[in-house]
């Protein structure tokens, strides 16, 4: 097994009149916290759409190679059914429902149609712990501030059964304090060896 969960290869990514990505390559080590650092227009978010689906194959140019397998991701389902889950910036959370229903939107646990909301909200809870969340899984997400929200994308993450988690410009919009509950996160989901 190769000490590198993920690499991109001569990553090219071009709009009309600009080249975002030039050849760009990222080796990213198994069970490790990584951060990609540079000015605002560098192609960081550009890089993180093309891993996640967001930029689908045939739109770039380069190699996206997952456990020493090259993956063609032509949508963001595909990536994550690969395991790999990003973040972006803007939160992709819908207000008028709940923690538990934006959580499992597109994999509520049900039985012919019918969604079992019991287990719908044990599951949420247990998610909720693991990010260390102290909220009502039938809170309204739009009551809730945006470092908890941060917190519901993570779960959220979690209940894809995610191996490498991308965060687009995580701290952004956080207090000092949510910062620091984000890292401590981090460090316990490497510790359970997801790599960030």
């Amino acid at each position: 097994m190769s000490e590198y969960i993920l690499q991109m290869k001569n990553i090219t990514k071009v709009f009309p009149g600009v080249k975002a990505l030039n050849s760009v390559n990222l080796a990213v080590k198994r069970g490790e916290i990584h951060g990609i650092c540079g000015e605002n227009g560098a192609g960081k978010s550009t890089l993180i759409k093309v891993l996640c689906g967001v930029y689908p194959y045939g739109s770039y140019e380069g190699e996206i190679i997952l456990d020493g397998q090259e993956k063609k991701f032509y949508n963001i389902k595909d990536a994550e059914d690969e395991g790999i889950v990003c973040i972006h910036q803007e939160l992709a959370l819908v207000p008028e429902l709940n923690v538990a229903e934006n959580i499992f939107l597109s994999n509520k646990p049900n039985v012919h149609g019918i969604i079992n909301w019991n287990e719908l909200y044990v599951r949420t809870q247990k998610l909720l712990n693991e990010v260390d969340l102290s909220v009502n899984p039938e809170e309204k997400v739009k009551n809730l501030g945006i470092g908890q929200q941060q917190m519901v994308e993570i779960a959220k993450a979690l209940s894809k059964k995610v191996k490498i988690l991308i965060l687009d410009e995580p701290t952004a919009a956080l207090t000092e304090k949510e910062v620091e509950t984000l890292f401590e996160l981090l460090k316990k989901l490497k510790e359970k060896g997801v790599t960030c």
